[in-house]
């Protein structure tokens, strides 16, 4: 049976923001089966409420641009290239903004400058949570297999021990979701569902 101390825990929610969760979002369409099929926004409200509850960290990592994407390459490929696209995570902006849901609440930490997939790469993260003591992450969000999975595995790589959370995660496909969950997530994490984890933290 798992034991979390609290103290020496965080649970690092990636890009809850509207653009995903919520209707009207740009990629909400894309996510929202996914979302539907995981249950990922009432279990991550409920396991963010435990987590509170017991004293862990809660630390929010939003994406977000200024107008125009002067942060990224000219020539943005791949998932960031969509994100252009679609005007999508753009600073002050209704789809930037965390959802309602999960707004952050005092004592909270929200992580500045994420800016591509890894949460690590471009971040005060590894400073913060070194500071507080922490060897322990949890890891919840989108995409399952892009920016959620990236940021395991630097997690991985830097030392410190990783869950993922299964049913609050979703991607733009059950097949991409499912095999990120199978195949990848085990290699770098201890992947479980939320009420186990809320469990070990009792």
């Amino acid at each position: 049976m798992l034991q979390l101390d609290p103290a020496r825990t965080a649970l690092v929610l990636i890009e809850y923001q509207n653009e995903f969760t919520s209707d009207g979002g740009v990629l909400h369409g894309a996510v929202s089966a996914v979302m539907d099929k995981t249950g990922m926004l009432p279990r991550t409200v409920a396991l963010v409420e435990a987590a509170r509850a017991a004293g862990v960290t809660v630390m929010h990592a939003p994406i977000t641009f200024a107008p125009g994407y002067g942060e990224l390459s000219r020539h943005p490929y791949g998932i960031l290239k969509g994100v252009v696209e679609g005007n999508a995570f753009v600073k002050g902006t209704w789809g930037a903004a965390i959802v309602d849901d999960l707004a952050p609440a005092d004592g909270d930490i929200v992580i500045e400058g994420k800016r591509g997939l890894d949460t690590f790469a471009s971040t005060n993260l590894d400073f913060i949570l070194r500071g507080r003591g922490i060897d322990t992450v949890i890891l919840g969000g989108f995409l399952t297999n892009c920016c959620v999975e990236s940021t395991m595995r630097s997690a991985y790589e830097n030392g410190y021990r990783v869950i993922t959370l299964t049913d609050c995660t979703a991607a733009t496909s059950a097949e991409e979701h499912d095999n990120a969950i199978a195949y990848d997530y085990p290699m770098f994490s201890l992947p479980m569902e939320s009420a186990a984890v809320a469990d070990a933290l009792k």
